[in-house]
This record gives C-alpha cells, sequence and structure tokens, in this order.
C-alpha cells in the first residue's frame, strides 16, 4: 500500500514510525513532515490545509490510505475533500470533527446524553461574560471555544483574573476566532488521564491511558503549552476507573455522536479528570494526542494500518487492541522561551544514538534540514525524547538519560515528567 500521513509534528513522526512497522506499507509520504519523519517516509513540501493539493497529490501518487494527524485539517473538513474524490482516508469528517473543533458543542452533547463533566456555561458575549463572572465560584475555567494548539484555556483563581481571561479570549483574540464564543466551567480537582481510543462508528475500541504535563516548569508552573512530556499507562487509570468510564462515557460518546448524525470514524482522545465525585470528561480530542501518541504508539502491538482499515470499514469489533507490557515515557525537548518566544535554526547534536539503542526513540516535533543538509532547530517543542521500560521508573529514567545524548542552542526541559508515578 502506498500511504500518506498529514501533519509535521512528533504525533506524525510517531504515526509514520508505527506504520512503517506494517508489512502493509509498501511505501509512506508525509506532508509536509519533519527532517526526523524523512527517516521514514518521503516528505512533501504540500501544507496541512492545503485540502486540494493534498488530494491531488494523493490521486498522482495512487495514495491507498490517507491518514490525518492533526486537529486543523479534521475539523476545516480535509476528510470530506478526500472522500468526495473517491479517496480512502483515516480520520473524522467535518460534521464529526465539531467533538473537537467546539468546546460548546461537545459541552452540550455531554449535558444532553447525560455524559459526566463539569457544569459550564456558554457565552458569546464578553459583557454577559463578566456579568456571570461577578458571583461565580472561583477557582473557575475559561476556555476559548475552537481550535487554539491546546493554550487556549485559562485557569483563574480570582475574580479579577478571569475578567482579564475575558479580555484575552474574547476582547484580544488571543487565540484568534477560537474565542469568539467561550465555555466558563467549573473547575475541577483531581488527576488527569487521556485515553486514546479507536472508533468505527459504532465500536470503540480503548488504547492505553497516558498522562500529559501541560505547563512549561517544573511543578506545574508556568504558561500552558501543547505537552511537556507524558507517561504510559497511567497508574491512576484503575480497573474502577475504567469500569465507570465504559459503563458512563466511551460508548455513550460514540452513540451520542451517531444519534446526532455525526458519526465518528477514527481517533477519540478523552481527556479525563479522576475527582472524588468520579471520572469526569475535561475535553475531547478528535485525533492522536501529541505527545501521547508517542508513549502510546511505542507500546502498541497491533498492525496500526489493519486497524486504521477497520475503522473505515466498520470492522473494529473483530480484533483486539493489544499493548506491551512495557511502560513508556516521553520528555520533551523544547526551545527556551516556549511557547511565548525563541530562537530557531540551532544545529543538533547527538541524534545518531537513537540507532545503537533498543527500545529508545527520538520523535521529531519541531525540526527541519538547513542549506548544509543539517538537521536543526524549527519550533518550541523540538524532540520527544522516549524510552521503554519494564515499568514507569525505569522507563522514566531511560527517557531522561537519553536526554542526555542530544544537544543543541536553548535546549529546554521539564525535570519532573512523570516524578508523580514514584509517589503512587
Amino acid at each position: 500500500m502506498n500511504i500518506l500521513v498529514v501533519g509535521s509534528g512528533g504525533r506524525e513522526h510517531a504515526i509514520c514510525y508505527k506504520i512503517a512497522q506494517s508489512p502493509k506499507a509498501d511505501k509512506i509520504y508525509c506532508a509536509p513532515g519533519n527532517a526526523g519523519i524523512a527517516s521514514v517516509a518521503e516528505c512533501v513540501d504540500i501544507g496541512a490545509m492545503e485540502f486540494e493539493k493534498l488530494a491531488a497529490f494523493a490521486r498522482e501518487k495512487a495514495i491507498d490510505l490517507t491518514v490525518i494527524g492533526m486537529d486543523d485539517p479534521l475539523v476545516g473538513g480535509i476528510v470530506d475533500v478526500f472522500e468526495k474524490e473517491g479517496l480512502r482516508v483515516f480520520g473524522p469528517d467535518k460534521k464529526a470533527a465539531i467533538l473537537e473543533g467546539s468546546k460548546s458543542f461537545s459541552k452540550d452533547l455531554m449535558k444532553k446524553y447525560d455524559i459526566p463533566t463539569a457544569g459550564y456555561e456558554v457565552f458569546t458575549d464578553a459583557d454577559k461574560a463578566c456579568e456571570y463572572l461577578e458571583s461565580a465560584d472561583y477557582p473557575i475555567v475559561l476556555k476559548a471555544d475552537g481550535l487554539a494548539l491546546g493554550k487556549g484555556v485559562l485557569i483563574c483563581n480570582t475574580k479579577e483574573e478571569a475578567l482579564e481571561g475575558v479580555d484575552t479570549i474574547m476582547r484580544d483574540k488571543k487565540f484568534g476566532d477560537a474565542g469568539n464564543t467561550m465555555v466558563i466551567e467549573e473547575f475541577m480537582t483531581g488527576r488527569e488521564v487521556s485515553v486514546l481510543s479507536f472508533v468505527d462508528g459504532k465500536t470503540i475500541k480503548i488504547m492505553s491511558s497516558a498522562q500529559d504535563h501541560k505547563r512549561a516548569g517544573d511543578g506545574d508552573t508556568g504558561l500552558n503549552t501543547g505537552g511537556m512530556g507524558t507517561f504510559c499507562p497511567s497508574p491512576f487509570y484503575t480497573d474502577e476507573v475504567d469500569k465507570f468510564c465504559r459503563e458512563h462515557i466511551y460508548q455513550k460518546t460514540v452513540d451520542a455522536m451517531k444519534a446526532e448524525g455525526r458519526e465518528f470514524k477514527g481517533v477519540i482522545f478523552f481527556g479525563l479528570m479522576l475527582t472524588t465525585k468520579g471520572p469526569r470528561v475535561l475535553e475531547y480530542n478528535a485525533r492522536f494526542g501529541d505527545p501521547e501518541a508517542q508513549v502510546v504508539l511505542t507500546r502498541m502491538e497491533n498492525d496500526i494500518v489493519d486497524i486504521f482499515e477497520r475503522c473505515i470499514d466498520g470492522t473494529l469489533g473483530e480484533v483486539e487492541l493489544k499493548f506491551s507490557d512495557k511502560a513508556s515515557v516521553c520528555v520533551m525537548l523544547a526551545s527556551d522561551g516556549y511557547p511565548l518566544s525563541y530562537e530557531k535554526g540551532f544545529e543538533i547534536t547527538g541524534l545518531d544514538e537513537f540507532d545503537k539503542h533498543e527500545g529508545y526513540f527520538c520523535f521529531h516535533s519541531g525540526t527541519k534540514f538547513n542549506e548544509d543538509g543539517k538537521i536543526v532547530t524549527n519550533g518550541g517543542r523540538v524532540l520527544g525524547i522516549t524510552a521503554l521500560g519494564n515499568d514507569l521508573k525505569e522507563a522514566r529514567a531511560n527517557a531522561y538519560k537519553a536526554t542526555e545524548w542530544v544537544e543543541f542552542k536553548n535546549k529546554y526541559m521539564r525535570t519532573d515528567i512523570g516524578k508523580a508515578i514514584e509517589n503512587s
């Protein structure tokens, strides 16, 4: 099979790595890809939002399957464009991708179908939002309704912070049109857990649990980022939690989308908060998480191309997902200053070390080749250093050991990814 992956980050590198293991994969392309993805796929200079160009490329190269990694093209309707052209594509169509594309839609869906989540209100008028905040309980959470690169969520401890947050999201439009509508949500406390799943429209199969670290600094301080590291599986995702979620969240979400005429095929990412009152849904994503994909897919034992095809064909119920007993930890190497301002273009050394060690992976998030053919930094998050271990503590130690193999100017990382597992 000729396979095209759409995207350019660490998630897409992990997807390409997994596809390359499949006996079904003859030739892999990635658009636009990055310097690391180039080691497992032929990178194509077409942007992820250039739907017509991507579809034309898929026809020209006789692509048998296209896999959409990123949220923007999914929410923008890339699957609809491909399907209209008779091209086989993995991911939800535009009607279904709204599950991630609009937080107000997903909250209303959960309320309608009794799926446990935080209490909330939706606002399209900044003045009315401020009026509501005058008598609200604090802390409180403000969320830009649309896509905001994982950064459109503000946790506000005081009324003053919340009123500033309304300015940031709705008046100053820091997150662009994503802030035209805003969700104000009850603040929940507890452990956060990410659970990825494959869905074929009616059947849902749960992948391994993971836990992301969103804040830029150690001790969960600083600004929200796209994710500074992950571990998998989460020891906090117990059999009891799993049982509750299967009964009250997972299948109910799939059935709700189908009932709304928005049949979902692809990956649903469940962001969960494990509260004292039980698990609650924080958010849905309509694709693999990043960096969750890096830790989950390095443990997955199934042929991922087979799973993609089953999701498209509606035959997911005939297969069981299998994951290694090993644990996996990913530590993001970022450019100092991320997520605000940072320099790019610094040469990266030590990457060849990963070829010498089994169970160690370097997934590229923000890299490119310079004019001299050397790999240089090209983003805020640069590399996802990922390692397996017999348990989470060993995987964590291995991942941090591997971060020392790689050097580039302004290299920055959190030093406490997965530290909570040492106390679990």
